[in-house]
């Protein structure tokens, strides 16, 4: 939707020690990754699905009223201004904040009513950062919170997984689920890069949902090496012995090689490459049910490469749609391999969850692995 591009994520966060700048969170990524859509006609190919404005009901399900509150009082403004840490709505902003919200749950509502199998979702402004009573990091509302809340209350699911691949963590995504034994939720992120002391191994659950909080903190530097161990080794195992009736995806483009926020090194075909093992998980456990909605990714030259390659691998295609004009800058695949340190950080993760994985669901990832074929670009 139009209203998207529209958002106002107003300036940087006020520091009276600095000049003032303008917000990283800008639409030109969002847009040109859409405009190369159609540039390619992709969007011939596609499903075009119309967003709507996510009820308040929808949205209590993993937000308080007093944020809600917090959220309309200063959209009310005509200049807006700053609902938290971050986190800026500008005049009238807070129906474009219900509306991104609402752009995941129709994506969720398609896929569950059979209308398509996968989905994406381009939604502004992102939600991962945003926790049940603050907004923060460019996020407003948890659009995948709500999407997620509203499946399991449809009956049609009984449990969902969430995996984000988002530069920074997921902190309110697990936050809104920490307790809940129905939703897995998986972060692999940035180690100590936003927010602050977020995102730890030893997180994993609280009560009756211990082992259903995954976080993966990788060293800055990790490319599709690091990402992959940690595939085969923790996130499809726990997808696989999850058994989720819905796969989510947070899907952040700013653990690319080009980001300005980030230091991972990931490149569009890597960013295929998960995709296509998501998928292949989701065809196992749920049918196919696969819904990606997007956060973050603030490099316009690259966002829109990442985003193609993601839609082109959701499509069946063999390659992306457009040439990777960037990814001799980036580098070759060889130099993407795991470093020591990165397989000591998976291992970590492993570790905190050596008591919640089967070894049956580690076997049955490494079948699900030797019978999927991998792009040499990747491998």
């Amino acid at each position: 939707d139009e209203l998207y591009f529209w958002h106002n994520s107003g300036p940087e966060w006020p520091d009276p020690r600095l000049e003032p700048m303008p917000s990283l969170e800008t639409p030109e990524s969002k847009r040109r990754f859409l405009n190369l859509v159609r540039a390619t006609r992709l969007d011939e190919k596609l499903v075009m699905l119309k967003p709507r404005r996510a009820s308040e009901a929808e949205l209590l399900r993993v937000h308080t009223k007093e944020h809600l509150a917090r959220v309309q009082e200063v959209s009310s403004r005509s200049s807006g201004g700053f609902v938290g840490e971050e986190a800026h709505v500008g005049g009238g902003g807070a129906a474009i904040a219900e509306l991104a919200a609402g752009g995941a749950l129709a994506a969720v509502e398609a896929v569950l009513r059979g209308d398509v199998h996968t989905c994406y979702a381009l939604v502004r402004p992102p939600g991962h950062h945003a926790e049940r009573d603050q907004a923060l990091g460019f996020c407003l509302y948890n659009n995948v919170a709500v999407a997620v809340a509203a499946a399991l209350e449809s009956g049609d699911v009984s449990r969902v997984a969430v995996v984000d691949w988002d530069v920074h963590h997921g902190n309110g995504t697990e936050a809104i689920f920490l307790d809940d034994p129905r939703v897995l939720v998986v972060s692999l992120h940035q180690d100590g890069l936003y927010p602050l002391d977020s995102g730890k191994a030893e997180v994993v659950g609280e009560g009756a949902a211990a082992g259903t909080t995954l976080n993966i903190p990788l060293p800055p530097g990790s490319g599709i090496g690091a990402y992959d161990a940690a595939l085969r080794t923790l996130v499809v195992p726990k997808l696989l012995q999850h058994k989720p009736d819905l796969i989510m995806i947070s899907s952040g483009f700013d653990s690319c090689a080009m980001d300005p926020l980030g230091r991972m090194l990931l490149r569009a075909v890597d960013y295929a490459y998960l995709t296509r093992v998501l998928r292949a998980v989701a065809d196992k456990v749920c049918h196919g049910r696969l819904v990606l909605c997007h956060e973050g990714g603030y490099s316009p030259l690259y966002v829109p490469f990442c985003g193609v390659a993601v839609l082109c691998e959701l499509m069946g295609m063999e390659r992306s749609a457009v040439e990777d004009v960037y990814i001799d800058s980036v580098g070759p695949a060889r130099a993407m391999q795991a470093t020591s340190d990165q397989l000591r950080a998976v291992d970590q993760a492993r570790a905190a969850h050596h008591e919640f994985l089967s070894d049956s669901a580690t076997t049955e990832a490494a079948e699900l692995f030797e019978h999927m074929v991998i792009s040499k670009e990747v491998a």
